[in-house]
């Protein structure tokens, strides 16, 4: 198994070298150069399969010769024991044919831990074996950072650097990321959006100089081993209910685009999947792409789901190499247009791939409060602002097929907007109820590049 850039100015890597390497240094991303198929019978025998298991056979045809099957099996062990929920992600039903997928229950309270604590035993157990040491750098909405950190924290091989929107999380994100106490872990509070955030940690990984010197590694959503620990839960969801004998179809609550991605790939592997419906919030650029053909960044306005307040959303190249038929000459034209403009227009042909996979939805701010409070009333389920996102453009899609809204993160890590809706703060898990009562730890930094190059230099562990 090979991965090639999305921009083709790259050399094909190994599985182990790609999730190493994450962003090209081309600036494209990896995405595999075939994706492996899975016959009816292989996926109707992942029904009622433990996730670790269901997990090492949908993973492992991507995994190459990098890990061995005892090692890759004990990989996802270590990852998934960290989950607190024993069917580690279960289904909860809302209303008829209607079904939501908790993804909620992993150390950092969000769907980040599913891809994250996989990404960090892969990491170690890479890394120990070639006896080397590297630099993560990620940005964050809110969620990425604090599964991050919680999954490489006191790693012997990585020092790790989180940049964040300062002032743009909630209380609970932030923290999250700020009270952890070893010293190879850091929160860096960046002046600006997400947006900037991730503008600096692509300028960091096409500096090739700095890149090299300390050895630069990321585990944003651009890194492919990030969405195939996503693709298995849409496999598990799905054999569940039925799967591959009838289709599902699933919304998804969507900035970056990887979770949604993800759909994809399954969908490619096998998974009779309906239509994948993107949700968005104000912040509707993936929905207004859809519709008008022309993919155009505005000003991000935060929200109460802050973890979608994204306008250039790094997984959308991966769909952009498959709609334009793997031309990467065609998809590098596009993001030279959008970084010189803001915008790019879709050909007809791509767009026409896209509408073919994708329905989309946008909720308000009001709309997204109404439906928290709606479902609270009517089922007992709180539901977080992400993902009453979802279910509010959920329900503009419901039909004869069964539909899987993913919840993304729990309740309580947005208490304020919850309670605004129900009128009932939503409570911590016993493991984070002292979260309030830890000391934090962070750095304020400009949107700079050299000072925050600087930064990272400075703090790297000896």
């Amino acid at each position: 198994m090979r991965y090639v850039s999305t921009r083709g100015q790259s050399p094909a890597l190994s599985f182990e070298e790609a999730m190493l390497t994450g962003l090209a240094r081309d600036g494209g991303l990896y995405v595999p150069e075939e994706v492996p198929v899975m016959s009816k019978a292989e996926i109707s025998e992942l029904a009622g399969l433990p996730y670790e298991d269901a997990a090492f056979r949908v993973m492992r045809p991507f995994i190459g010769d990098s890990f061995s099957d005892d090692e890759l099996a004990g990989i996802i062990a270590r990852a998934y024991d960290s989950i607190a929920h024993a069917a580690r992600a279960p289904l909860e039903q809302l209303a008829p044919n209607h079904f939501m997928l908790e993804l909620f229950h992993g150390p950092t309270l969000a769907f980040k831990d599913f891809a994250m604590q996989l990404i960090g035993q892969l990491f170690q157990a890479a890394l120990a074996r070639r006896g080397e040491r590297v630099t993560i750098v990620g940005a964050t909405s809110g969620d990425t950072g604090s599964a991050a950190i919680e999954a490489f924290r006191g790693l012997d091989n990585v020092d790790v650097f989180i940049l964040f929107p300062h002032g743009r999380v909630s209380d609970v994100q932030r923290r999250q990321m700020t009270t952890p106490v070893e010293s190879n872990v850091h929160a860096l509070a960046l002046d600006g959006d997400f947006d900037d955030c991730q503008a600096r940690l692509k300028d960091m990984f096409n500096d090739h100089a700095f890149r090299d010197e300390v050895r630069l590694a990321g585990v944003n959503s651009i890194n492919w081993a990030r969405v195939l620990a996503q693709v298995v839960y849409y496999f598990t969801a799905a054999t569940s209910l039925g799967a591959p004998h009838r289709a599902v179809g699933f919304t998804v609550p969507t900035g970056n685009f990887g979770d949604i991605y993800a759909a994809t790939i399954a969908r490619r592997m096998g998974l009779p999947t309906d239509r994948l419906v993107i949700a968005t919030n104000q912040n509707d650029i993936l929905h207004r792409t859809l519709q008008s053909g022309v993919y155009e960044t505005r000003g991000v306005a935060p929200s109460i789901s802050p973890s979608m307040d994204i306008q250039v959303s790094s997984n959308f190249e991966r769909i952009l190499f498959d709609a334009y038929g793997r031309d990467a000459a065609a998809v590098s034209s596009l993001m030279d247009e959008l970084n010189r403009t803001g915008r790019f227009k879709i050909s007809q042909g791509a767009l026409e791939y896209m509408r073919e996979l994708f329905a989309s939805g946008r909720a308000s701010e009001a709309e997204t409060r109404a439906t928290i409070a709606a479902v609270h009333a009517a089922t007992g389920q709180t539901l977080c602002p992400h993902s009453a996102v979802a279910v509010k453009v959920a329900q503009d899609h419901l039909g004869r097929v069964p539909m899987v809204t993913l919840a993304t993160a729990h309740p309580a890590k947005f208490p304020d907007a919850v309670e605004a809706a129900t009128g009932t703060r939503p409570q911590l898990p016993p493991h984070m109820a002292d979260l309030f009562d830890r000391p934090e730890r962070q750095t304020r930094v400009e949107n700079d590049l050299a000072a925050l190059q600087s930064l990272i230099k400075e703090r790297l562990t000896k």
